[in-house]
């Protein structure tokens, strides 16, 4: 789907008349037949819908009728989901580490205790290091200890920093 960005848009709460607009055709969504859906995809997306799932439909529509109303996600947001995603795919097209507020200065050790293991954690400038192995999460080392899927920053106990901090 294409993006815009209008730098003048509102956010939901603060336009009584545009919140009011964007929920009815939300619940009007619910009473579309799937072929009126991927009308509507089509209308919003400028190409046709990828696939015939009603729930997958409503609720992609359902974002983009939110993002035209309010805006999409801020350029630092959308460089985290594209790295992120670089990450997912194993691929690396752009350049930088997600730089996230939360990583301390590279040097740092984290140290973690998993079931009376001590694991220890080295912050690098471009990842971490654990085990001489260098990974882009901490997510993924803490997976990789405790065999689940774990926010990295909860497991080593490093807090989101208040944007006063950053």
């Amino acid at each position: 789907m294409k993006h815009h960005h209008n730098k003048t848009q509102s956010k939901p709460g603060q336009d009584a008349g545009l919140d009011q607009s964007v929920l009815t055709r939300l619940a009007g969504l619910k009473a579309m037949s799937v072929k009126n859906l991927k009308a509507e995809w089509e209308r919003l997306a400028g190409g046709g819908a990828p696939n015939n799932s009603r729930a997958f439909l409503e609720s992609r529509i359902a974002y983009r009728i939110q993002e035209l109303a309010y805006g999409g996600p801020d350029p630092e947001t959308r460089r985290m989901l594209d790295l992120l995603a670089d990450e997912v795919e194993g691929s690396v097209r752009r350049k930088r580490q997600i730089a996230d507020p939360r990583n301390p200065v590279a040097g740092t050790r984290l140290i973690r205790e998993w079931h009376g293991v001590e694991h220890t954690v080295t912050v690098m400038k471009d990842g971490f290091d654990w085990q001489g192995r260098k990974y882009k999460s901490l997510s993924r080392i803490a997976r990789e200890i405790t065999g689940v899927r774990w926010n990295g920053y909860r497991f080593f106990g490093l807090q989101a920093r208040k944007k006063d901090q950053r």
